[in-house]
């Protein structure tokens, strides 16, 4: 019958889509990035010809136009002035009053046994000023800063530095009080006015795992809209945005730079192999605040609530985060993010499970009427209009839907790469156990037996559904889905592989449940005749 095989073909095609996907993510993901050295002193001005300079409108002493300078620091020694250290993280601020350097001190979030430090020493770092005076920039950039301590310790509370540089026409003194959670507090005084923008700095380049991810600067307006520009695909330079923070991130890690109080002008710049690299117009008397460190969302909304939006995932983010608060929430109950990924699962299918269960019965009398779906094939196949009037009968007196097989299956579509994105972005499954040999499920599985166990199910659930194709091709093809599915899942991080493990098995026991009761309609109505 030519509807059913069309219908069939549309669940194929679905099916096929969503695997492409994974096709195309395996193709293009991105090679390992080198290992930042550990030790490395020298800078180099990566940022030294950008593609766009900008000028900003929002300029508040002078109605002349204000231009970000592209030039970066020098090529130099860098100089630590200060350290500032907490039981999480070490600060080392340089001699140009930047953050040179964030080393994390959790033992989650170690790489290669050594403790990971977020900053390439080659790229612009966060606090770095841009005069819009170009004489003046590169004078900035060239004076060292002096400061009021060498050292700070967190471990008491919070803490004050003054950095101090004297250029020829203005004294800049930048006030910086340091907290435990990784926040600071930033108040900038110049002696006499000077146009000048500050920059979260360059994103943290401390991702070296495979997989592909959302990188670059992001930008939350004080409208309520975010602004993502995504590494390798930023065009044009953007100018006065009024914002409530920026941040410069990468997979887990964010530079923020935000004041709820009052708006933030900001601007951008378009850098080498179209990359954006973010500014705050400042003051004279300026004061905003930052945070440079993990994003994690209990961190992040215990320092304001706001900054949560500087979780990014992607298109699916109006499906992603409620689905990571209630990831959440399950965690706080268990204690255990593996067993929160379960429970999850479990809520997902509890709520899908009416339109599951709809669409499963229907495929179970599709099975059992496609004999005479096939008679009715034979006798009118010459006369499509009264052959498709015949099968909608024929769906109608046995209460068969042919589309009841397909809505819960798109259904499911967005809600995995919703939690897919969740489960890939979410810092806080770093070094996350879950029970025996999977000791972090934002990596692979190491033994791969997750991935193993999902194929495994995956061919289980194949051979207990209802199956009306008739095509070898679509048999065939389905038959080696489970392998395909697991190839694929091999590198994926074991938490997502838990998840599509977990939705398995219990899409099997909803088979089963509905195998049996639909035994018992078939019974019911043979004895009722």
């Amino acid at each position: 019958m030519e509807q059913q095989q069309d219908l069939q073909k549309r669940l194929l095609l679905a099916l096929v889509l969503s695997f492409m996907v994974f096709v195309v993510f395996d193709m293009f993901m991105p090679k390992p990035t080198k290992p930042i050295e550990q030790n490395a002193t020298t800078q180099t001005a990566q940022q030294q010809t950008p593609k766009v300079v900008e000028s900003s409108s929002a300029a508040p002493a002078s109605s002349k136009a204000i231009s970000i300078q592209a030039s970066s620091a020098p090529v130099t020694t860098i100089k630590s002035l200060t350290t500032v250290k907490s039981d999480r993280f070490i600060y080392t601020i340089d001699d140009l009053g930047r953050i040179a350097q964030v080393k994390l001190l959790e033992k989650k979030y170690e790489y290669e046994e050594k403790k990971l430090e977020l900053l390439n020493p080659q790229w612009v770092k966060p606090l770095e000023l841009r005069f819009a005076d170009a004489d003046l920039n590169k004078e900035a950039l060239k004076t060292p800063y002096t400061t009021s301590v060498e050292s700070m310790d967190l471990s008491s509370g919070e803490n004050t530095l003054i950095l101090t540089q004297k250029l020829s026409s203005t004294t800049v003194t930048k006030k910086l009080t340091f907290y435990p959670d990784g926040h600071y507090d930033i108040n900038i005084e110049l002696s006499n006015p000077a146009q000048y923008f500050i920059t979260a700095g360059q994103r943290p380049d401390a991702d070296h795992t495979l997989y592909m991810v959302v990188q670059g600067a992001l930008i939350k307006k004080t409208n309520d809209t975010i602004i993502v520009l995504e590494d390798g695909d930023v065009e044009e330079a953007l100018s006065g945005v009024n914002a409530e923070f920026v941040s410069s991130f990468d997979r887990y890690f964010s530079s923020l730079l935000y004041n709820f109080d009052k708006p933030l002008s900001v601007s951008t710049l378009v850098v080498e192999e179209e990359n954006a690299l973010v500014f705050v117009q400042g003051e004279q008397s300026f004061n905003l605040h930052g945070y440079l460190g993990p994003k994690e969302s209990e961190i992040l909304k215990n320092i304001h609530p706001k900054l949560t939006d500087a979780i990014e995932y992607g298109w699916f983010t109006f499906i992603s985060k409620p689905l990571f608060k209630v990831l959440e929430w399950f965690h706080g109950l268990v204690g255990n993010w593996g067993w929160a990924i379960v429970l999850v699962t479990l809520l997902i299918k509890l709520i899908l499970f009416p339109l599951s269960y709809k669409g499963m019965m229907s495929m179970q009398r599709l099975k059992d009427l496609a004999p005479k779906m096939k008679e009715i094939k034979e006798k009118y196949g010459k006369d499509p209009q009264k052959m498709n009037a015949k099968m909608m009968e024929l769906y109608k007196k046995h209460g068969a839907n042919p589309m009841g097989g397909c809505l819960p299956l798109l259904l499911q579509i967005p809600i995995f790469f919703a939690i897919y994105r969740v489960l890939l972005n979410a810092v806080e499954l770093q070094g996350a156990e879950w029970m025996l040999w999977i000791t972090d499920l934002s990596l692979k599985d190491p033994l791969f037996i997750l991935p193993l166990l999902m194929g495994a199910s995956m061919w289980y659930q194949q051979k207990i559904t209802p199956n009306t194709m008739t095509d070898p091709m679509q048999q065939k093809i389905f038959q080696w889905l489970p392998v395909v599915m697991t190839i694929f899942f091999i590198t994926f991080p074991a938490g997502l592989v838990l998840y599509w493990l977990v939705n398995n098995i219990f899409t099997i026991a909803q088979q089963f449940v509905i195998n049996t009761a639909y035994e018992k309609q078939k019974l019911l109505k043979i004895e009722n005749k």
